[in-house]
C-alpha cells in the first residue's frame, strides 16, 4: 500500500506542475496582449478583413461537454523555436484535441504575422494532458460575463474583454483535481460609445 499511495502522490503532483505551468503560460500570453485601439481601430466593413488583433473566443462541443476552443488574440509573448527566429505580435490560438486514448489536449499556436490561416496540426505544442474540462469566462467592464467574445462583433461593441477567468480540470485516472484562476487584461479596448 505504501508503494500505492506513493504512486498517486507522483502522479498528482505532476498533474498539479503541468496545471500550474499551463495556467502560467495562459496568463502570461493574457498579460501581453496587443489590440489596435482607437482611433486607429475601424469596425471591420461587410468586405473588408477583419482586425488582425481582434480578441475572439467560441464555444465547440467536444466529447459531449462544451468547451471554449479556438480563443484567439494578438500577444506580445511570442515564443520562438526556430534558431534566428524574430520577434513581435504573435497570433495566439488554443484549441483542444482529442487523443487516441480518450484523453483531451490543450494545444497552443503562435504565429507571427503575417498570421496564417488557422489550421490544427499535429505539430502543434501541447501545453496540457489529460483535460477532462476547460472554461473561460469572459468580463466586460461593468463585470458581466460572457461564454464567448468578439471584438469586432457590435453586440460586444467593439471592445474586448477586461478580464477572463479560467477553470481547467485534469483527471488522468479515476482522480481529478481542478485550477481556477483569474488573468485582469492591463490593455483593453473600451465600448464604442
Amino acid at each position: 500500500s505504501v508503494f500505492s499511495t506513493t504512486a498517486v502522490l507522483d502522479e498528482s503532483a505532476d498533474i498539479y506542475e503541468m496545471a500550474k505551468n499551463c495556467l502560467k503560460r495562459v496568463a502570461l500570453d493574457l498579460e501581453s496582449i496587443h489590440v489596435t485601439q482607437r482611433p486607429n481601430y475601424k469596425p471591420p466593413e461587410l468586405d473588408q478583413p477583419p482586425d488582425p488583433y481582434r480578441f475572439v473566443a467560441d464555444v465547440t462541443d467536444t466529447g459531449g461537454t462544451g468547451f471554449a476552443q479556438n480563443i484567439r488574440f494578438a500577444s506580445r509573448a511570442h515564443v520562438g523555436f526556430e534558431k534566428n527566429s524574430r520577434e513581435g505580435i504573435a497570433e495566439i490560438v488554443y484549441y483542444l484535441k482529442s487523443g487516441e486514448d480518450g484523453h483531451l489536449t490543450l494545444k497552443r499556436v503562435d504565429n507571427l504575422y503575417p498570421y496564417p490561416e488557422f489550421e490544427k496540426r499535429g505539430s502543434d505544442p501541447a501545453l496540457c494532458k489529460y483535460v477532462k474540462s476547460l472554461s473561460f469566462k469572459f468580463y466586460d467592464r461593468e463585470g458581466i460575463e460572457f461564454d464567448v467574445w468578439d471584438s469586432d462583433s457590435e453586440e460586444f461593441g467593439y471592445a474586448t474583454p477586461k478580464a477572463i477567468a479560467i477553470k481547467l480540470e485534469l483527471a488522468k485516472n479515476a482522480a481529478s483535481h481542478t485550477f481556477e484562476t483569474m488573468v485582469s487584461l492591463p490593455l483593453i479596448r473600451q465600448k464604442a460609445e
